[in-house]
C-alpha cells in the first residue's frame, strides 16, 4: 500500500476565526472547510501544527490557544480519524526556535499545547508525532519531547554538517543570531537545497540526518532510531505546496508517484488574504494534491502509526 501525509505548520490564525466568528460548525470556518472537502473528496486526512500564540509581527492583538473555545469539542472528536492537532512552536518568530532549547523550556510549551488541545479538541485530536518549526531541535529539547510522550519527529536532511565560520552573512534572515544564542554543541550549519534558495545555508540541530542518509527515508516508511534520546526520526516533508506554483504541480509530484511513501506540507499563513504573500490558489492546490495522490493508488495517514 503506497500512502501519503499532509500537514500544515503555523497553525493558529483558523483558531481565531473559529473563536472569533462562532459558525455554526467547526467546517463553517473557511480554511477547515476546505480541508473536510479534501478529505471527503479525495480521504486528504491533515495534521494541523500549532502555534501556542499569534505572534506581534501581525500586531499586538494577541490571541492563544488558552482562547480557543471548547463549543467545537464534539466535532473536533468526530473527525479526530481525518483531523489532527499537534505541537509546533510558542509562536512564529523568531526562526529556529527548538534549536538551542533547554529541556524545561521544551516541556513546559509542549505541555501547554497539550493541556489546550485536550480542553477544546479531546485527547483524541492529538498527536504525538511532531514537526517542531523549521525542524532543527536541541538534543536536550528532544529528550524532552520524549518525555513528554512524542515518539516520532521530524528531521532536517540533507548535506553534512559543518561547524558555523564565525561570518553572519553566510547565513540568511539573521540567523546568525540564532545560532549563537545559548548555542549547543550539536548545533551546526549544512546546506539545505531544495527550492527555497533563500535558505539553502541553514542551521541543523541534534535531528539531522546527513549525506546520502536520508534518500532512502524521503521515499518508504523507513525509521531511525537514536538511543540517546530514546526517539524515532523520519524525514516528512517529500514536497511543499506553497513553495510550488499550482501549474507545477504535476510536475513536482511525477517524480515521487514511485515511493511507497510521500510527504506533503503546507504553511497556514498562506491561505489568508492579509498576509503579504498570500496564495488565491492555496485551497486549489489541496484539491489538486488530493486528485493526484488519489488517482495515483495513495491513502492518507497520520504519521504516528509509524511509531507503534
Amino acid at each position: 500500500m503506497k500512502k501519503a501525509y499532509f500537514y500544515i505548520d503555523d497553525t493558529i490564525w483558523v483558531l481565531r476565526d473559529l473563536t472569533r466568528k462562532k459558525p455554526a460548525s467547526l467546517f463553517d470556518t473557511p480554511l477547515l472547510k476546505v480541508l473536510k472537502e479534501a478529505h471527503d473528496k479525495y480521504g486528504v486526512k491533515t495534521q494541523l501544527n500549532l502555534f501556542y500564540r499569534t505572534d506581534t509581527a501581525y500586531g499586538y492583538d494577541e490571541f492563544s490557544l488558552a482562547d480557543v473555545t471548547d463549543a467545537y469539542k464534539a466535532e473536533w472528536e468526530a473527525a479526530s480519524d481525518w483531523l489532527k492537532l499537534a505541537f509546533h512552536a510558542k509562536e512564529e518568530f523568531p526562526d529556529y526556535p527548538h534549536v538551542n532549547a533547554s529541556y524545561e523550556d521544551t516541556k513546559a510549551l509542549f505541555k501547554d499545547i497539550e493541556k489546550e488541545v485536550f480542553r477544546f479538541a479531546g485527547e483524541k485530536s492529538f498527536t504525538y508525532a511532531t514537526c517542531p518549526h523549521w525542524v532543527p531541535v536541541s538534543k536536550d529539547g528532544i529528550k524532552a519531547l520524549r518525555d513528554c510522550g512524542v515518539t516520532l519527529m521530524d528531521v532536517t536532511a540533507g548535506g553534512n554538517p559543518r561547524e558555523y565560520n564565525g561570518d553572519p552573512n553566510s547565513l540568511p534572515y539573521g540567523h546568525a543570531a540564532r545560532l549563537l544564542q545559548g548555542r549547543k554543541p550539536e548545533t551546526k550549519v549544512f546546506n539545505r537545497g531544495g527550492r527555497d534558495v533563500a535558505i539553502n545555508n541553514s542551521i541543523c540541530g541534534y535531528n539531522h540526518l546527513p549525506g546520502e542518509e536520508p534518500a532512502a527515508q524521503a521515499k518508504d516508511f523507513s525509521v531511525i532510531y537514536d538511543k540517546e534520546t530514546d526517539m524515532n526520526f523520519k524525514i516528512f516533508c517529500s514536497s511543499c505546496l506553497n513553495l510550488i506554483p499550482y501549474e507545477e504541480i504535476e510536475g513536482d509530484f511525477a517524480p515521487l508517484l514511485g515511493n511507497e511513501y510521500i510527504g506533503i506540507c503546507d504553511h497556514e499563513e498562506y491561505f489568508y488574504e492579509d498576509y503579504f504573500a498570500y496564495q488565491p490558489d492555496y485551497a486549489d492546490k489541496i484539491y489538486k494534491m488530493g486528485e493526484i495522490l488519489k488517482n495515483n493508488g495513495y491513502e492518507f495517514f497520520f504519521m504516528e502509526e509509524l511509531a507503534k
